[in-house]
């Protein structure tokens, strides 16, 4: 299997590490050994200081057991201005072999979780007929997600 990282940019790199590791449950990622931050360890290999201007905390989040990927939020100067073409889909429901109204109140506990730690919620998604509830959301920098 190959190792891979999630980069999402962002204006506020800092303002997402606190966000998504409390979605998640990562941790913020620790700077390299021998370097007491992110800023120094950029300097050291080379990065230009008109880049490190935003270096103020970790910027990336890593899974404490080491089994997800490692998510960097890369500073860029402007906000976002689209729709995502990839998003996250955050499963909390327990799944299809769970009765749909447990579902529904694992996904919606979830969501005003998330809400009380600034996310917003966009709608809800569900179709009669269909067993299958979700919640769209968006992160502090409206990056959209789904709980279900």
């Amino acid at each position: 299997m190959k190792k891979f990282q999630i980069v999402i940019d962002c204006k506020d790199p800092a303002r997402l590490v606190k966000f998504w590791t409390q979605a998640l449950g990562y941790i913020p990622e620790p700077p390299p050994d021998g370097f007491s931050s992110w800023k120094d360890f950029w300097t050291k290999i080379g990065v230009p200081e008109e880049e490190l201007t935003t270096v103020e905390g970790p910027e990336s989040i890593t899974d404490p057991d080491g089994k997800g990927p490692r998510i960097w939020f890369h500073a860029v100067p402007e906000s976002k201005i689209c729709k995502n073409r990839l998003h996250f889909d955050l499963g909390v429901s327990g799944g299809h072999g769970i009765r749909i109204d447990i579902r529904k109140e694992r996904v919606e506990t979830e969501a005003i979780r998330l809400v009380e730690i600034g996310a917003k919620r966009l709608e809800t998604l569900e179709t009669e007929g269909l067993e299958h509830y979700a919640v769209a959301m968006a992160d502090p920098e409206d990056n959209e997600f789904d709980i279900n």
